[in-house]
């Protein structure tokens, strides 16, 4: 039997759970088809989707179709969950992408197209509510080839198409040589293209009403292959959660080998037990071979994209929050709310909670109100707090225009360390990512990994507003240890100094610069309601292409920053008399429009934020004396590995 594990992704409201009730029916797991209005979805379980109707948590659920045993995960549709989606997308072997024939391709349906290549995840497209009356067939596909791939071909069932044969072969070179001169065009080939990405075969049904859904089962069964598994043990985290009875679960998928009971999975932690969980019921299982998926309760320190055995970390996460919020403890102790918002982010760690202990304030990041009333009810239910949260605030972030070589030395009585950073901009969305170019003879190996590791070990701040660093490149190019002095501890204070120290010289010279996070928007207004929707969009600094003029409506699609873009679906509710549409979905980071007053209004001064000091300490006479940051290239005990103008040629290239 052929094992697959697919994730089920889609806009809110396309219809996602509602074909995975319908799959679940059709294969005779469900006796009984489940309604998400009414409640009864066996994959959106929690009180909480039945009370809102939308998806919130990812869950998991196993069917079989013949010779096909498809593990399906359900993900959340909300823009404001989508980490939870990204989450899963580290362990798919395909994605199940669905799409309504009524709104078609939506603003949050190109997010998760981009987070399926950015994971190099291959999709099966369905095509959902064909049975609308406004439901047009060629003009949906017409749109997914336009919007999302050329590779996007109807299947409309396990075979293809007469009509679909040349489609196909015209998305590979090679293979359309072929398929001229033979005029044939094998499964294998086929199979093999869906895997590469460069076709994505599309279905056409009615998910409520089990249409189309048989011949997308025969599709998917037909049209997928079992990826290559490794001998020894290897698995990936992909989902932290709490069972009913508070016990920590750990989700992973097993890439290679096996994992069985009592098998030591990281550290000295063992794995006591293997939970096979299909909705909300689970089977302990003995041993879970490579492509299963199980939950093991009872680790500690495990998070999510994390790999164990011989499986490598995913990437970071692409999907980062852009709002900041201060929690409102109310009449709870503030250490018994921290304790709660720890475990939850425990669970999503984009939460990101922090304490500050000056403050005596909790503040977590979210991606949008929806997520905040959701983590408000979670509280109440879970932890039974009733807590309130502050007016949001923009999350800016911090980056760099130009290379520069920071240094930072560390060297009170009986210590010593100095090391010196190359930090290049990178490209946008990037994160930080971080290298070593020294050799073994100027830092031994441990000093090395200790930079690296300090280097990762904390959130950098910006020296513009305090704000976390980005898109950069960081490689560890010089420094020094004493053989006598130096403990690790040396060294992260030395790394940490080199970074702040670098940051401030590019700052002197103007060359760090503020990032804000910015919406794709899809506005549609009335014919004669669209100089008004213009005229906010260019005061909101916002850009646009030319509309859309329909028969009755106008839609303006663009991007605009959130600080601005924030709220103004009250005013487009206002002039469009509640006929008016807005979607937004996050679109990364960009230059801050407004960078100026930002920074004035932030009002930060680096030099005296002395938990991220830019500053070193040298020694003389037997005792430790501070060196202010821009005085340290004259102080400092290793010569500069780049000068000025091989930094300006590096950063020019």
């Amino acid at each position: 039997m052929k094992h697959i594990v697919a994730g089920i992704i889609a806009h809110v409201d396309a219809g996602k759970t509602t074909l995975s009730e319908a799959l679940l029916y059709q294969t005779g797991a469900l006796r009984q088809l489940g309604r998400v209005d009414n409640g009864d979805a066996f994959l959106d379980s929690d009180d909480l989707e039945k009370q809102r109707g939308i998806t919130i948590f990812s869950h998991q659920a196993i069917l079989q179709h013949n010779n096909l045993e498809l593990t399906l995960l359900d993900t959340p549709g909300h823009a404001d969950f989508a980490s939870q989606t990204e989450q899963v997308f580290s362990v798919l072997d395909y994605a199940i992408l669905v799409v309504s024939a009524t709104d078609g391709v939506q603003g949050y349906t190109r997010t998760l197209w981009h987070l399926l290549e950015r994971y190099h995840v291959p999709a099966f497209i369905f095509v959902n509510k064909m049975d609308a009356d406004s439901a047009d067939k060629d003009k949906v596909l017409a749109q997914l080839k336009d919007t999302l791939s050329q590779g996007c071909v109807a299947f409309d069932s396990a075979e293809i198409p007469d009509d679909s044969y040349e489609e196909i072969a015209l998305q590979d070179e090679v293979v359309l040589d072929t398929y001229l001169e033979t005029g044939d065009l094998d499964d294998d080939t086929v199979r093999q293209m869906i895997l590469q990405r460069q076709v994505f075969p599309c279905y056409f049904g009615a998910a409520l009403k089990v249409d189309g859904v048989d011949k997308f089962l025969a599709g998917v069964e037909k049209w997928t292959s079992e990826k290559s598994t490794k001998p020894d043990f290897g698995a990936r985290v992909f989902k932290i959660s709490h069972d009913e009875k508070g016990d920590r679960l750990t989700w992973v998928r097993v890439t290679g080998g096996k994992i069985a009971t009592k098998d030591v999975i990281l550290g000295d932690q063992k794995a006591n037990q293997l939970r096979i969980y299909n909705g909300t019921k689970f089977t302990v299982a003995q041993e879970v071979t490579a492509g299963g998926i199980c939950a093991i309760p009872g680790l500690t320190g495990t998070h999510p994209g994390q790999g164990l055995g011989g499986e490598t970390d995913a990437a970071i996460p692409a999907i980062q929050p852009v709002l900041n919020y201060a929690v409102d403890s109310k009449d709870n102790e503030i250490h018994i709310c921290l304790d709660a918002l720890r475990e939850l982010e425990d669970e999503d760690p984009q939460l990101h909670v922090s304490w500050s202990e000056h403050l005596q304030e909790i503040r977590i990041q979210i991606m949008g109100e929806i997520q905040l009333e959701i983590l408000q009810q979670i509280l109440l239910d879970r932890f039974h707090l009733d807590i309130g949260f502050g007016e949001g605030s923009i999350l800016y972030k911090e980056t760099i225009n130009q290379a520069v070589e920071g240094v930072g030395h560390f060297e009170p009585l009986r210590h010593y360390a100095e090391v010196h950073l190359l930090m290049q901009p990178a490209p946008r969305g990037s994160g930080l990512t971080f290298d070593a170019n020294c050799s073994l003879e100027v830092l031994g190996k441990n000093w090395q990994h200790q930079v690296l590791s300090n280097l990762g070990a904390k959130e950098h701040l910006g020296v513009l507003t305090g704000s976390p660093i980005t898109d950069m490149k960081i490689t560890l190019v010089g420094g020094r240890a004493s053989i006598v002095h130096s403990v690790g501890g040396d060294f992260r204070e030395a790394t940490w100094r080199a970074v702040r120290q670098g940051l401030m010289m590019l700052k002197e010279r103007n060359e760090c610069q503020l990032l804000e996070p910015w919406y794709r928007f899809r506005l549609e207004v009335g014919q004669d309601q669209i100089g008004r929707a213009m005229s906010d969009i260019q005061r909101m600094s916002g850009q646009f292409v030319t509309p859309d003029t329909g028969v009755d409506q106008t839609t303006l699609t663009g991007v605009a920053p959130v600080s601005e873009m924030q709220g103004y679906i009250q005013e487009v509710r206002a002039y469009t008399h509640g006929q008016g549409e807005l979607e937004c979905v996050i679109d990364g980071y960009r230059p801050c429009h407004n960078a100026d007053d930002v920074i004035a209004t932030k009002d930060y001064h680096p030099v005296s934020d002395l938990e991220n000091t830019p500053g070193s300490v040298f020694c003389a006479h037997g005792a430790g004396y501070p060196v202010q940051w821009e005085d340290v290239p004259e102080a400092a005990h290793v010569e500069y590995t780049y000068s000025r103008d091989e930094l300006m040629k590096m950063t020019n290239k």
